[in-house]
């Protein structure tokens, strides 16, 4: 097995191991470590059944159950640890599938709850060539990348995550379409920045910009603040781009890191299984 850094804020390959056949201590505390120091680890050329994702993911937590469906039941019932992302449609015309084609703006997952994603899985099975690329964007490196007067300014701010809308932008069942203004948005409330407890090491923890809300403030204050906050950890110094193929397995640590995806044509085929780790409640810095 070996560790190759991407190069860029964050990232790297894991090379010269197959997950299908399971793997050993070793491996997984090697892996662990390749996985604090880079946030973000891809597996190229995996061959994995529904079963040996999910145990290759345990590994590293409690999994999550995938979240209901708009049928009322997860997208694998025989593994409801597992999500379905995928724009492909069944005979019958309904979607095998959540968050379609259309483009991902830049997010971490499930912060709107009150105990977030530690981290996540994703594996592709079928991909349209050259088309929807993922980005990842390092937070630690975001937050070293401010200056000290900017540091001082976001200790000890709160932000509100709203709960409405999913990472495309679709209104969640149950939730309103307008509220008076994003302070009554609702969501649950994180540190802007948060510290591992563990190394020290700080994040910015902005989840996502639309209808985000930094309590305390003026609605205006809290608009030009987040505006620019996201401006920053949207550089490209902070990012890298995962350029999918069949057989890829990209993990990340949901903490330290946002993700978005490019749009891709409608009649593109795109399969991926997703697994989530979690349980890890923000820690203020």
């Amino acid at each position: 097995m070996r560790v190759v850094p991407t190069g860029a804020a964050l990232g790297a390959d894991i090379e010269d191991i197959d997950l299908s056949g399971g793997v050993g201590a070793d491996e997984i505390c090697d892996i662990k470590r390749a996985w604090a120091e880079h946030l973000v680890l891809r597996f190229r050329g995996q061959r994995l059944s529904d079963d040996e994702l999910i145990r290759f993911s345990r590994h590293f937590g409690t999994l999550d159950k995938a979240p209901i469906n708009p049928y009322g039941t997860t997208w694998v019932p025989a593994h409801p640890e597992l999500n379905v992302i995928s724009n492909l449609k069944d005979n019958a015309g309904r979607p095998i599938g959540g968050l379609g084609d259309g483009e991902a703006d830049w997010h971490a997952d499930m912060t709107y709850n009150e105990v977030p994603a530690r981290a996540c899985t994703l594996y592709a099975i079928e991909v349209p060539e050259g088309e929807g690329d993922t980005s990842f964007a390092s937070m630690v490196a975001a937050y070293e990348g401010l200056s000290d007067e900017m540091k001082v300014r976001l200790t000890g701010l709160q932000c509100k995550h709203d709960k409405t809308r999913n990472s495309t932008g679709q209104l969640r069942n149950g939730f309103e379409e307008r509220y008076a203004d994003v302070s009554q948005v609702p969501g649950s409330v994180h540190p802007l920045v948060r510290r591992d407890p563990e190394t020290g090491r700080r994040a910015l923890y902005p989840g996502r910009r639309r209808n985000a809300y930094i309590v305390g403030l003026g609605v205006d204050e809290s608009e030009a603040l987040l505006d620019e906050i996201w401006a920053h950890v949207a550089k490209p110094e902070f990012a890298w781009t995962q350029q999918w193929r069949v057989g890829d397995l990209i993990m990340w640590d949901n903490r330290y890191c946002l993700h978005r995806r490019n749009a891709f044509p409608a009649d593109a085929r795109r399969h991926m299984r997703r697994t989530q780790i979690g349980g890890d409640r923000p820690v203020a810095a």
